[in-house]
């Protein structure tokens, strides 16, 4: 009995071993599909959560939540601390296998490296594109996760619904000028043109920008609401979220109640959407925006919100 006992333990042992390997194999697939990824920047989280890759940790959830949105940030997604001071014991904690960042915070790269692999995603960079930038950004936080596949879905997906709002619009909701803005205080805008995301977005929608005058690196000019005056064409487009008590003065503001748009009672009111996003955030704006030009105008009726 004895070769009978030899034979079916080393049958054992090599069926042991091919099952370990398996494992072992089973293991690193699983963590090739999904690594660990932390961020500080807004834009690639919003990325990753549209890839179908949930963050281990970002940077100031609840400001996410406000100035972002969507997609939504689930709850078990540590906050890291300040996007340009992150918490570096609570990474080290959450063991990423990797931590993204944006050229905005390329100083955090040195120490950030102590900790894990940290690469860098640029989607605003002066000279280039920022459509281009936007795919290629996508394509390329993509292949940090794996879904290089979803990133290509992700991004016809886009295209072919914005060519479907851009359709739908009459003429008439296509009959003015827009001007985005962003309020800072109750006397100060961004207003976004040339190498904006709400710009890039508004081309492919066939809608016109009434704002025309140089922007900064990220796509914006800051400006008091006197430079809107002249503008007298133009419908005002007002993203949220609004500084705490910008309501209040602007209701009696006699410089914003004699804007053009105001006057007209034409002003139309956006949810947030990140003005420096990428993917996600292009449709979003698009939504928003198409779903506001099909209703009928209404005044703006800010919505409060708190500092981020």
């Amino acid at each position: 009995m004895r070769p009978f006992c030899n034979r079916e333990g080393l049958r054992r042992s090599r069926l042991m071993t091919l099952l370990t390997l398996v494992l072992l194999v089973w293991s690193h697939v699983a963590n090739a599909e999904t690594p660990r990824i932390a961020t500080v920047d807004w834009t690639i989280a919003e990325t990753l959560l549209a890839l179908g890759v949930t963050p281990v940790g970002v940077a100031q959830t609840d400001a996410y939540r406000e100035w972002v949105g969507a997609p939504t940030l689930p709850a078990e997604v540590a906050d890291i601390g300040l996007r340009a001071q992150p918490n570096r014991e609570l990474l080290a904690q959450l063991s990423p296998d990797r931590i993204l960042i944006s050229p905005m915070f390329s100083t955090l790269k040195p120490s950030l490296e102590r900790i894990a692999p940290t690469s860098t995603v640029a989607l605003y960079t002066p000279g280039s594109d920022l459509w281009t930038r936007l795919e290629k950004a996508t394509r390329e936080i993509a292949a940090f996760v794996n879904r290089e596949e979803r990133a290509d879905t992700l991004l016809a997906s886009l295209e072919a619904h914005l060519a479907e709002l851009r359709d739908g619009l009459s003429d008439a909701a296509k009959a003015r000028p827009l001007l985005v803005v962003q309020f800072m205080d109750a006397r100060h805008v961004r207003v976004f043109g040339d190498h904006s995301l709400y710009n890039a977005v508004m081309q492919r929608l066939g809608l016109e920008n009434a704002w025309q005058r140089e922007t900064n690196y990220w796509g914006f000019s800051m400006v008091g609401l006197e430079a809107l005056a002249g503008l007298d064409d133009a419908r005002l487009v007002v993203v949220d979220p609004m500084p705490v008590g910008v309501e209040e003065r602007l209701e009696t503001s006699a410089l914003w109640q004699h804007l053009p748009s105001v006057r007209r009672d034409d002003v139309l009111t956006l949810p947030p959407v990140w003005s420096f996003g990428g993917a996600p955030s292009a449709r979003r704006f698009a939504d928003n925006l198409t779903q506001a030009l099909h209703e009928t105008p209404r005044t703006a009726a800010h919505r409060e919100a708190p500092d981020a």
